[in-house]
């Protein structure tokens, strides 16, 4: 199985993902949409080849989108894993993925969708959030749940304090539904 991760950032469940024996064999590129993203350090240092564009030099989503997917096609791409990738995937490569889009998301969903979910958990002083691994549909953070995993949420807790035990979590779980995805030859 031929994987490309799509983060925009830090990059730091990019690492946690090739840092993983099984997985790291199988990751192909990293697709990138931000020059200045520290990201594409980390993939140079593993020597994964980096597809970088700017959506500013593109006419529209589909015109970026029809480039990604010759990359991915070239690469003979099986599964997209989504690391910090800060867009929506669009029409253009939903349709030749589908339930091959791998999102993570920092809420036990369908609770807190979308942007800010950390702060809104802690406006909603729940006692627990979580990460959840999904399949990536054309709704917003609306796909197949994969995998879920659970974080408390303590009083003392911030936006800063959570999303730092919510970061801690996604390097131990994501590996870990990458690999169960690997070694059953794509989704369920």
């Amino acid at each position: 199985m031929n994987i490309a991760i799509f983060a925009s950032g830090n990059g730091s469940n990019f690492q946690a993902l090739v840092d993983d024996e099984l997985i790291k064999p199988h990751v192909k590129l990293l697709v990138c949409d931000k020059p200045n993203a520290y990201v594409i350090e980390r993939a140079n240092k593993e020597h994964i080849p980096v597809f970088l564009f700017e959506a500013k030099n593109y006419p529209d989503k589909e015109a970026f989108e029809t480039e990604i997917l010759l990359e991915l096609r070239g690469l003979e791409i099986d599964l997209l894993v989504l690391a910090g990738y800060m867009r929506l995937i669009g029409p253009t490569v939903l349709a030749e993925f589908p339930e091959q889009i791998v999102n993570l998301h920092p809420s036990l969903l369908p609770a807190f969708k979308g942007k800010d979910a950390i702060g809104q958990a802690i406006r909603a002083n729940v006692l627990e959030t979580g990460v959840t691994a999904h399949f990536v549909d054309a709704g917003m953070d609306t796909g197949p749940i994969i995998d879920q995993v659970k974080v408390a949420v303590n009083e003392a807790d911030t936006v800063d304090t959570l999303a730092e035990k919510i970061h801690q979590k996604e390097h131990v779980f994501y590996p870990k539904v990458i690999r169960g995805l690997i070694q059953n030859g794509g989704n369920d």
